[in-house]
């Protein structure tokens, strides 16, 4: 029983697919945080020039 534990790589490939999305998980926080910011400041300046705006 010991032997077939040992040569047995089911463990293996759950251990790939959560290094795998882990790594797909951190890349899509770090994309997210990169387009907050700048999402945000663009807002902040449409906002801004619409509340410029004098309507007719």
């Amino acid at each position: 029983m010991l032997k077939r534990f040992r040569t047995s790589e089911d463990g293996a490939v759950t251990v790939d697919w959560v290094v795998l999305t882990a790594v797909v998980v951190g890349l899509v926080a770090a994309g997210t945080l990169a387009v907050t910011d700048g999402t945000g400041d663009l807002a902040e300046r449409v906002g801004s020039y619409l509340a410029s705006i004098t309507v007719g």
